[in-house]
């Protein structure tokens, strides 16, 4: 009966690796989350409550409560999620992404260490641990080109450089200490229970209220897309069959503009509702300033985990944001219990034309 840990477990990514792994196989998942504004037990439904599923509400960067974890749970590995991921928040304040990104890492990568050493041989040889990390590090990508494993980080934002510093530690701790690490950087995720500050929505939830859609700069900056279960599926291929210190890079192999993708979402807003006081939706795009060192550009090779893990996506962006737009509709509760703060017990005062993000989560 594996029991694995994921930190970041109540977010959009690790809470859709949850779901998924409590539903397909046996075992325990100790879910570590310090619960932070994008951290939302309602993400759990259908798994919070299951005898296999331990929620820790826990900060990665206790020692204390790392280790304690560790030697009462005893896992077969480790799934990095938690982070502060949004971009134009690292802009606004970097210390939050350098404390959880980088000092966090650093501390669960201590700890991980000193329990993997008290395991024996054979379970020293089995143990992973999978470090999710994203296509930003690289920087923008000319045309004509996709970053691959090993390529030159040449991050653009603080979110950016955080992560890329939390890969070198991770690198660091298999190269140094021989410490059985996975790196994965994967391309713009978009599905159920994202956050509302993210691009696909954001431009949803403000389709439906007649809301401004904003667009940075002229909305031609190319993000390459990937469904949140796919990416899951990838991590699920690495942690099984991946060798320990490579990186492997999942992407979508779907290319779009910013302003294709808000086009498209006012496209199927328009199909499946009934307003016709706010039709087309597209008049509601506003093209505003654009942030500070704004890549123009992500893609990713996938070829390496295509061809050795045998891993594809297997939903076409079309359907998968048509399905992804129909959910939304289909649960206010949800979006309602976040835009008023009361999944935390307390009101954020979130503004959906206050904070958007052009880059979806991606790790």
């Amino acid at each position: 009966m594996e029991t694995i840990l994921v930190t970041g477990g109540a977010g959009f990514i690790g809470g859709c690796f949850v779901r998924h792994w409590i539903q397909e196989f046996p075992g325990q998942v100790i879910n570590l989350d310090l619960l932070t504004y994008a951290g939302n037990l309602d993400s759990l439904r259908g798994v919070v409550d299951d005898p296999r599923h331990i929620f820790v509400q826990g900060d990665i960067r206790n020692r204390t409560t790392v280790s304690s974890v560790l030697a009462q749970y005893r896992p077969q590995a480790i799934l990095h999620f938690a982070a502060e991921s949004h971009v134009d928040r690292s802009i606004d304040g970097p210390a939050d992404c350098i404390s959880t990104n980088v000092i966090g890492t650093s501390v669960l990568l201590e700890c991980a260490l000193e329990y993997w050493r008290t395991r024996s041989t054979q379970q020293q040889h089995s143990f992973r641990f999978l470090h999710v990390s994203t296509d930003e590090v690289y920087g923008s990508i000319e045309p004509g080109h996709k970053a691959r494993e090993g390529d030159a980080y040449a991050p653009s934002s603080p979110y950016a450089a955080s992560k890329a510093g939390a890969d070198h530690f991770v690198r660091a701790y298999q190269q140094t200490y021989g410490l059985p690490t996975l790196i994965t950087h994967s391309s713009n995720n978009y599905g159920p229970y994202q956050f509302p500050e993210k691009l696909v929505p954001l431009t949803i939830l403000n389709a439906l209220a007649g809301k401004s859609l904003p667009v940075y700069g002229d909305g031609t900056n190319i993000r390459d897309w990937l469904h949140v279960e796919d990416h899951c599926s990838a991590l699920r291929a690495v942690l099984r069959r991946g060798n320990a210190g490579e990186s492997y890079h999942i992407g979508g192999n779907c290319e779009r503009t910013n302003l294709s993708v808000v086009e498209a979402i006012c496209t199927i807003v328009d199909r499946l509702t009934t307003d016709d006081a706010n039709r087309p939706t597209r008049k509601q795009i506003a093209f505003v300033e654009d942030r500070p060192g704004h890549d123009h550009r992500y893609a990713l090779d996938s070829n390496n985990i295509r061809q050795t893990l045998g891993w594809s996506p297997s939903h076409l962006f079309e359907a998968g944001l048509e399905a992804t737009v129909q959910w939304y509709l289909e649960h206010p509760d949800w979006v309602q219990r976040i835009c008023n703060g009361t999944y935390h017990g307390e009101r954020l005062g979130l503004s959906n034309e206050s904070r958007f993000e052009t880059e979806s989560d991606s790790h």
